[in-house]
């Protein structure tokens, strides 16, 4: 660290020079902003520089080098692992860089990289498009992409790396660098499941698809049906074209209009059935679901831009999640997924969920580090709760899902749905000889590791 004239010369040059806000600790509205969702993590950055343009991105960096400050990015800020912050080093916050500039004629669209997955998908519904997007809609577009990117529409339409076009990056000298398929290929290469090891995605471009219709089946179960639930929507998803997707989910029944009150603060079992098209051809395919005893449905046509805000995390909530990519879901991977979504911590906000793969992601391009994308399935603990006294139980139980469905795990991650599990989790989440190679572009790129708040790559 500098010395203490030289950073305060140099923080007070910062917030002269920045068209964004600089908050440093004592600062009014320091604490709002170094607030993430996951309330686990409590850390006290240096400096936190709200950057509203990539000039800003720019004089950030630099600033963060010349005192040696560790360098965190804040995109959505829903890491779980609160990759978004640090103690004692700099922020640099892009919320404010939330532009979506849509093209329909090319169907494409230009997404800053501070925007969320809401952003994006009410910016492009008016045309009729959509790409890949996160479950969440409060999740950052730019983290979501650069760590692989799997959604509603991932079968039909390919992880969202599938659909990177191109991106804008300052890099750890504070230069600008464009990567796509044609300028800086290896690095492009990288970006397609390397996180933000190579710089600050300030803009990334995705390829958008027509879907003028969509529509959801969602049926509530009691945990004693999830078997039969979880073994037919299986059989609908393996059966049915790449249009069907979903995931199926135990959770503490909420206090909705559409749920039985018997089931209010209870476990419930929920089968998510999404179609990216019309209502009467989902129909079609649900009707082995529908057929079913089960408690509650909603069953119908809903924007996909509504539909990617039914399952949001409230604001609030601690968060500890893992996961296990699968061979496949036998009969008896669903008797142990079904027996420990019945042990689901209740009420919290914990949910157990069981996704499907498959389709345009194990078609798309196998030459990118994502190596979980042949798995069929995906188990993924995603513990939620609010109260401190819950923390132990709750992290408990995620631990005890990856240990009980490890035999059929396939070895490979996807690190967005992890938080930090140790350098040899990277690994499964990369691959090893991706690792490799993406080691030496570490290097190329960023040779001190000051881009170290992420699933990390060391340089070679």
């Amino acid at each position: 660290m500098a010395s203490h004239s030289k950073a305060g010369a140099a923080l007070a040059a910062l917030r002269e020079d920045l068209a964004g806000d600089v908050f440093a600790p004592g600062d009014v509205g320091y604490d709002d902003a170094r607030v993430v969702f996951n309330t686990m993590i409590d850390r006290r950055p240096a400096v936190i520089a709200q950057c509203v343009d990539e000039d800003d991105v720019v004089r950030a960096v630099r600033f963060g080098r010349e005192l040696d400050l560790n360098i965190a990015v804040r995109g959505g800020g829903h890491s779980v692992a609160g990759m978004a912050l640090n103690d004692n080093g700099l922020v640099v916050d892009l919320r404010h860089m939330r532009a979506v500039t849509v093209h329909p004629a090319a169907e494409a669209v230009r997404i800053a990289g501070g925007a969320t997955m809401s952003d994006l998908d009410r910016a492009t519904q008016p045309y009729g498009l959509a790409t890949t997007g996160g479950r969440a809609s409060t999740t950052g577009v730019g983290g979501f992409v650069l760590g692989g990117g799997t959604g509603w529409l991932d079968r039909w339409c390919g992880l969202a790396v599938d659909n990177l076009l191109g991106v804008e990056l300052v890099t750890a000298d504070g230069s600008r660098v464009h990567a796509n398929a044609d300028e800086n290929p290896d690095l492009f290469w990288a970006l397609h499941g390397g996180g933000g090891n190579f710089g600050i995605a300030t803009a990334l471009t995705l390829k958008l698809h027509e879907l003028p219709e969509f529509a959801v089946a969602l049926l509530l179960f009691r945990p004693e049906s999830g078997p039969d639930a979880v073994r037919t929507f299986r059989d609908v998803i393996e059966s049915g074209p790449d249009e069907v997707s979903g995931g199926v989910l135990y959770f503490t029944g909420p206090p909705e209009e559409f749920v039985p009150p018997s089931l209010v603060g209870a476990r419930v079992c929920g089968v998510l059935m999404t179609y990216a098209g019309a209502e009467q051809d989902m129909r079609k395919y649900a009707e082995p679901l529908l057929a079913l005893e089960h408690e509650a449905e909603i069953v119908g046509a809903m924007p996909y831009a509504d539909v990617q805000c039914m399952i949001d995390d409230p604001p609030g909530m601690r968060h500890y999640w893992s996961a296990e990519y699968l061979t496949g879901a036998p009969d008896d991977l669903v008797d142990v997924y079904c027996a420990a979504g019945r042990s689901v911590p209740v009420p919290t906000g914990t949910q157990h969920v069981l996704l499907p793969q498959g389709g345009a992601i194990a078609a798309g391009p196998h030459e990118y580090p994502v190596p979980y994308r042949d798995a069929p399935w995906a188990v993924h603990p995603y513990g939620m709760w609010q109260d401190p006294a819950d923390d132990e139980r709750c992290v408990r139980w995620v631990r005890d899902v990856r240990a009980e469905v490890r035999p059929w795990s396939s070895g490979a991650v996807y690190l967005n749905f992890i938080g930090d599990e140790g350098a040899e989790r990277v690994v499964a989440g990369l691959g090893a000889e991706n690792t490799r190679r993406l080691a030496d572009l570490k290097r190329r790129y960023d040779p001190d590791n000051v881009f170290r708040f992420n699933h990390n790559i060391r340089p070679a």
